[in-house]
């Protein structure tokens, strides 16, 4: 794939308890806007969502935001965005991120982040888009999910093509570097 142009990051509305998990949303941030790639995130200005985005905006970046009408004053939509899409619910929400996008980072974050992470890896392994997706592991945070996929490998119920679909490095710049390498596995016989 060539160098992307957007990625979509999915994070929390929280801040999680290590310090980490902000100042890596902030890198993050700063990261996609000094190399020209815009942001596609939740639209949120609290927990780590709002680090990301506060961080590529004050680094000059692009920063769209998608958020369901009904999340627009409990995550407390961001009003200083490139642009702020507001979608009828969580469904349009995935959708037009993921259309907006060339690619997933995904930093540490509660089940609303793994619920968006799985979906777009369901996606991926059903052959519905071709993007390469990324773990950003702050401190060995994903290191049970990767555990938990390679299970699902031994016992029979995920192809190693499609747990490899999932990229994982502490280093965000890694993932980046190595998403325009990324190659999907072939798609499955029933996808057209």
């Amino acid at each position: 794939m060539a160098a992307p142009r957007r990625i979509c990051v999915f994070c929390g509305s929280s801040m999680g308890f290590d310090p980490r998990y902000a100042d890596e949303a902030r890198a993050l941030g700063t990261l996609l806007a000094s190399r020209g790639i815009g942001l596609v995130y939740g639209g949120a200005s609290v927990g780590t969502m709002g680090v990301v985005a506060d961080a590529a905006l004050a680094a000059g970046g692009e920063v769209i935001g998608v958020i369901p009408e009904a999340l627009g004053s409990v995550e407390i939509a961001h009003a200083g965005l490139t642009e702020l899409h507001v979608v009828a619910d969580m469904h349009q929400r995935k959708a037009k991120m993921a259309a907006l996008s060339d690619g997933f980072l995904a930093l540490p974050g509660g089940a609303g982040t793994l619920e968006e992470l799985f979906e777009v890896w369901t996606w991926a392994q059903l052959g519905l888009h071709e993007k390469p997706i990324g773990l950003v592991d702050v401190g060995g945070y994903y290191a049970p999910l990767l555990k938990f996929a390679d299970h699902m490998v031994s016992e029979g119920f995920l192809s190693a093509g499609y747990r490899d679909m999932l990229s994982i490095d502490s280093d965000a710049s890694v993932l980046l570097d190595g998403f325009v390498d990324y190659v999907p596995p072939p798609r499955p016989k029933w996808a057209k």
